[in-house]
């Protein structure tokens, strides 16, 4: 079984107010991601929230997802991962593998993840290709939990990916590089359409 973690703890300094709660076609941008996932059939999906989480809990508590609150968010989005993964593993059934995506790339839908764990092969890690890069979401299969609950600072888990290169795949994601991290980011997705890949 594929679990689903949403790592959405950052405090968007560079925003000035919560992206998590940011209205774009008619939801949050939070809630667009949760039920990007929800689409897919994994289970479970489970959102990390941390700052602001008073704000943007209430938002979402009425979905179907685990929300966890990630008290050492300040550390970094490995603190998230690692907190992710955590909640993952008391999960009664068997975690075989884990897609990590972010709440504010609003062009992820429910193909690319599906893209995601289709690609996958023992012990793969399967990567979205932007931007002449690698970046998420990402599929881990189950053997790389261990590293990633040993990830320290705001590495997130693009370390893991370089050291384990071989084993890694990519799939094309044109828009992955669309995200929003200043108002001008956010004020520039009315000017994309509505491909996602």
């Amino acid at each position: 079984m594929t679990g689903i973690i949403i790592l959405a703890a950052g405090s968007s300094s560079r925003l000035g107010t919560p992206k998590q709660n940011l209205i774009y076609k008619g939801e949050t941008l939070l809630q667009g991601a949760i039920k990007t996932a929800l689409a897919t059939r994994c289970s479970p999906i489970t959102v990390v929230l941390g700052a602001n989480f008073e704000v943007i809990k209430p938002t979402i508590e009425d979905l179907p997802v685990t929300i966890i609150y990630n008290e050492d968010w300040q550390q970094g989005m490995s603190s998230s991962i690692s907190s992710g993964i955590t909640e993952l593993q008391k999960n009664e059934a068997k975690i075989s593998s884990v897609i990590l995506m972010l709440c504010d790339q609003p062009f992820v839908n429910k193909e690319l993840l599906l893209q995601l764990i289709s690609a996958n092969s023992k012990q793969s890690i399967v990567a979205c290709a932007y931007n002449k890069g690698i970046g998420p979401p990402v599929y881990f299969d189950g053997f790389y939990f261990p590293e990633l609950l040993l990830l320290k600072g705001n590495e997130g888990a693009k370390k893991l990916i370089l050291k384990h290169e071989a084993h890694v795949t990519t799939i094309p994601f044109l828009l992955g590089s669309v995200d929003v991290d200043t108002i001008d980011d956010f004020e520039r997705l009315k000017d994309y359409g509505n491909e996602s890949n």
